[in-house]
């Protein structure tokens, strides 16, 4: 297929990206430690490691893991905030031949028992806040050892102990929780697994690009999660892509050692996970958020030192932008404002701008796709309202639902094929047969538009669609409109059954001017949206329901209309 979007690539950027330049993911963290050993690779909460301890103490869980007789391509779940552990954790699991599932933190007991016994997975590393959960469901698992991390495990003898006995103690933060033992099961803090490990030798294990890295677990917003297969090949390609595009950004900086990246989205999550495996491969260091909520701290960490890269979803924008000290945040080195995970707004990527000189540059991707299948151009000056282009060697086609590429400005389901996507869902045959069409492309769920530059605009999920009289409504078109009107911070558009028209369309909108009323947002819509598209509802919300990483539930919305 013709590559029309080439054309519009920034100088520098590559065409297309060579994954096996590596012999596996775990050949590039070994090379990335040799190279960088005694460069910082993390700060968190003032505590810095470097290349050298990452390495050290991976090495040593890594070869913990191997003293426990885990079978090879045995899957280890990895249940942790953005702690220096989450990468210890990862790095270690990789190295010792195994397949990491990341588990969010914030699951409920249900959840952590559905992705436990989907994956399979024997073991899990836990911080000890959420292991009152585990107790929960671990008796309906195969989880055979636990690893239990305290907050301050890697913050320092002093600071660190503090740091433990605060949260347990003062803050109350660590649930009562006991781990049955039955069955041969182990329970290891944290480090004495890293302690034991010391003593042991990490035995090299034959991997290749072909082997499983991670199951990366969707949203689950329809239904059970899936576990997204994701190998070697799959990670190393994205890190590649992910390398290529961003680098006109980060150029004027010279030595990408020198750059800081804020990690506020949690690294479970594909797209912070990516952008983290990039900073290893760069040798660049990462600003570790644990509670991204806590604005106020937040906004504290980023004040303590120049920072370069911050990626985030629009809800995370806003929230910066509302908090009463964000102006008093030094903007001048930022490089890259990256937005991905869900939609940026045109009413937030204004402000965003107008605020701290840097344009909102948006992504678009899943953890099907490992975080980014297309990016608007690092070196755009102004929020385009598009999800770009497709990053080296990915192919997007527009198809119909025979799996047919409609002509160029044609409306229909975004496809994508590269070395980035996934080999198919963790035992899932029949979901694999549907999502992937004749001539390998995955059917992403993503209703869009691609232009005679190649970029391609979304207009929704298929699932989103609402139908108003015999007319296609999209929601995120409509969201889009609503956030600009003056007063609103965030709004969420769903459909609502109604016997005239079949559907109609209610809009929940968060206000930052209390003044703000029904019939100045209903005028605002009267004026930009034409007949069918305007709100016949509107509500006001203090907060919209989100996931853990920041996207509006609209389901939720629309449960409780």
């Amino acid at each position: 297929m013709e590559r029309i979007w080439l054309k519009n690539y920034p100088p520098g950027v590559p065409h297309d990206i060579d994954p096996d330049q590596y012999s596996s993911l775990t050949d590039l963290l070994e090379t990335a430690f040799r190279e960088h050993g005694n460069s910082p690779f993390s700060v968190c909460m003032d505590r810095w490691m470097s290349y050298k301890e990452l390495d050290e103490l991976s090495k040593a869980l890594g070869a913990w893991l191997q003293d426990k007789g885990l079978a090879p391509g045995s899957r280890v779940a990895i249940m942790l905030p953005n702690l220096p552990q989450f990468a210890v954790t990862m790095a270690a699991i990789l190295r010792a031949g195994y397949t990491c599932v990341n588990v969010n933190p914030l699951y409920t007991a249900r959840e952590l028992q559905h992705q436990l016994k989907d994956s399979g997975a024997t073991t899990i590393v836990i911080l000890e806040n959420f292991a009152s959960t585990l107790q929960e469901v671990i008796e309906h698992t195969s989880i055979q050892h636990v690893v239990v991390a305290s907050i301050g495990d890697l913050l320092g003898p002093w600071y660190g102990r503090w740091m433990t006995f605060a949260v347990r103690h003062l803050a109350k933060m660590v649930p009562e929780f006991e781990l049955p033992l039955a069955g041969g099961r182990t329970v290891t803090p944290f480090k004495k697994a890293i302690a034991q490990g010391r003593h042991l030798s990490l035995k090299p294990v034959p991997q290749t690009l072909d082997d499983t890295a991670f199951l990366q677990y969707t949203g689950g917003t329809t239904g059970l999660s899936k576990g997204a297969v994701l190998t070697h090949r799959n990670i190393v390609a994205a890190i590649l892509q992910a390398e290529g595009w961003f680098t006109p950004a980060l150029a004027s900086i010279g030595d990408l050692r020198k750059v800081n990246s804020i990690a506020a989205l949690p690294l479970y999550h594909i797209f912070a996970l990516t952008l983290c495996l990039l900073a290893i491969r760069q040798g660049s260091h990462l600003t570790l958020v644990p509670n991204p909520r806590d604005f106020g701290k937040f906004i504290d960490v980023l004040k303590q030192r120049p920072f370069h890269m911050l990626p985030g979803v629009n809800t995370l924008f806003n929230a910066l932008m509302q908090h009463p000290m964000f102006k008093t945040i030094d903007f001048s080195s930022l490089r890259l404002t990256q937005a991905g995970g869900m939609a940026a707004s045109e009413g937030t990527a204004k402000h965003w701008q107008a605020a701290t000189g840097s344009a909102m540059i948006e992504g678009w991707g899943m953890s099907e796709t490992c975080a980014i299948g297309t990016n608007n151009p690092v070196t755009q000056t102004h929020f385009s309202g598009n999800i770009g282009l497709p990053l080296p060697s990915i192919d997007i086609a527009i198809k119909d639902d025979a799996g047919q590429t409609l002509p160029v400005g044609s409306s229909g389901e975004i496809c994508i094929r590269g070395p980035n996507v996934m080999t198919g869902y963790y035992q899932q045959p029949e979901e694999n047969a549907k999502t992937f069409t004749a001539d390998g492309f995955m059917r992403t769920g993503d209703v869009g538009i691609m232009d005679q530059e190649g970029f391609t605009r979304i207009v929704d999920r298929k699932k989103d669609m609402i139908i108003v009289s015999g007319f296609n409504v999209f929601p995120s078109e409509l969201e889009n409109v609503i956030s600009t009107c003056p007063g609103v911070v965030e709004c969420a558009v769903v459909g609502i059954a109604d016997t005239m028209q079949g559907e109609t369309i209610k809009v929940f909108v968060v206000r930052n001017d209390p003044l703000l009323t029904e019939e100045a947002v209903s005028r605002f819509c009267h004026d930009n949206l034409t007949g069918y598209k305007r709100p016949k509802y509107i509500e006001f919300r203090d907060e919209l329901p989100k996931s853990n990483v920041g996207k509006i539930l609209r389901r939720e919305l629309r449960s409780n209309k």
